[in-house]
């Protein structure tokens, strides 16, 4: 790894003195810092290693993605000690999706750091830096493993950024996060109202289903449209955030 990463131009800002810049912004020394260098790097700068493959974080980040959700589960179960795993996954889905990683990202900012090609656009692609963020906690998981991801995250994300107590009462919009999510995968999606009933009160009960490329993939119920909705969007969307499903879907709708 550390013969095919060309760092010359590319950190040239930096070149000084690499290692403080990732001292300051880990709160430790890398001990290869190749690992940090590469989570920093967009596939659109198109580098590539002595094999001719683009060199990118792409892959870093895929693996930071998985540590980030375990640390994150592993932190809200012991201090959620009372709590079921519905208000865990919530509450997990909440620090872990786009929006909210792209915005820790910038409070770190990677912004300043993080190397695109001058023909990408970051405020048009705005998940460069959250991406980033991963593939920084892929590099740390890789160079000194677990525990250091887990301090990582707990004293430069937890600690000075995240508000426990605000994070709790924050009600994200999950069918317009779920319409999103389709969209720029090009999946149709639908709101099917399946039934109406009633409670022990005479309420009315509403069920709506959510469909993908016509495929039930969630239902729930609430006591209006709108928040039956919500509740079956937030049971997708935790579902692709959890990658437990949609990966059949495009393949099967391109038959």
């Amino acid at each position: 790894m550390k013969n095919f990463f060309h760092l010359n131009g590319l950190f040239s800002k930096y070149r000084k003195e690499p290692y403080s810049l990732f001292r300051k912004l880990l709160g430790f020394y890398p001990r290869d810092i190749s690992y940090y260098q590469l989570a920093l790097t967009h596939r659109s700068l198109s580098m590539t290693n002595h094999d001719g493959k683009v060199v990118s974080n792409e892959r870093l980040e895929f693996l930071g993605d998985a540590v980030l959700n375990a640390i994150v589960s592993d932190l809200f179960y012991r201090y959620y000690e009372q709590k079921d795993e519905g208000f865990l996954t919530n509450i997990r889905s909440k620090i872990v999706n786009r929006d909210s990683l792209n915005h820790l990202a910038l409070k770190l900012e990677l912004d300043k750091i993080v190397k695109v090609s001058k023909n990408v656009n970051p405020q048009v692609s705005n998940d460069i830096y959250g991406n980033a963020l991963e593939a920084l906690i892929g590099a740390i998981y890789l160079d000194y493993g677990y525990n250091h991801c887990m301090k990582f995250v707990k004293t430069k994300l937890f600690e000075p950024f995240i508000d426990l107590s605000k994070v709790e009462k924050f009600e994200m919009n999950y069918k317009s996060k779920l319409i999103e999510w389709c969209q720029k995968n090009h999946f149709q999606i639908d709101f099917e109202m399946s039934c109406k009933t009633h409670n022990e009160n005479h309420q009315p009960i509403f069920l709506s289903r959510v469909l993908i490329e016509g495929r039930p993939v969630s239902e729930s119920t609430g006591l209006n449209k709108k928040e039956s909705q919500q509740k079956a969007s937030r049971i997708a969307y935790q579902q692709i955030i959890e990658q437990k499903t949609f990966h059949f879907i495009n393949e099967e709708s391109k038959n």
